[in-house]
């Protein structure tokens, strides 16, 4: 697993921010640090939540110079639609290939519904480096992250 001090893996992924267009992290956010925000499903209740709240946080990480991108296995055009429907200000990566969260070892199942191959709630800092700086990763979909650790990883490495 991705853990604080080791090098973010590289990806290119297709980016849902109103259109859908190529991205590679870390290149295209170089320029500071980055959040990137793993979920397991656009649409559901904890996701919606946690996404919502990062938006409303948006500022405090925009005012240091960060970056935040939602991560789930959904196709790019749902993630537009799920951005339309929330409001997001934020670019939201499809991961429908599963390179990403197999990179940052953190896909999980929901073996009971028949569910299989879906991003594990998690959050990473990257800092303007390529060094992860934060790592949070939980192994029950409805707990959401420690926003305010979040938000203290970020300043930390935006100092």
């Amino acid at each position: 697993m991705v853990e604080v001090g080791d090098e973010a893996p590289e990806f290119t992924a297709p980016l849902a921010n109103g259109d859908v267009e190529a991205f590679t992290f870390p290149e295209e956010v170089a320029d500071g640090p980055a959040v990137l925000a793993f979920f397991p499903g656009a649409f559901t209740s904890v996701c919606t939540e946690e996404l919502c709240t990062f938006e409303s946080e948006l500022d405090a990480f925009e005012d240091v110079g960060a970056t935040v991108l939602g991560v789930s296995v959904d196709t790019p055009f749902a993630l537009n639609e799920f951005r339309d429907q929330e409001d997001f200000s934020f670019g939201l990566i499809s991961d429908t290939n599963k390179e990403v969260i197999d990179a940052y070892d953190v896909e999980m199942d929901f073996a009971d519904m028949g569910y299989y191959g879906v991003a594990k709630r998690a959050v990473f800092v990257v800092d303007e480096d390529g060094e992860v700086a934060y790592d949070w990763v939980s192994d029950d979909p409805g707990v959401e992250p420690d926003y305010e650790a979040v938000e203290d990883a970020v300043a930390n490495v935006s100092e």
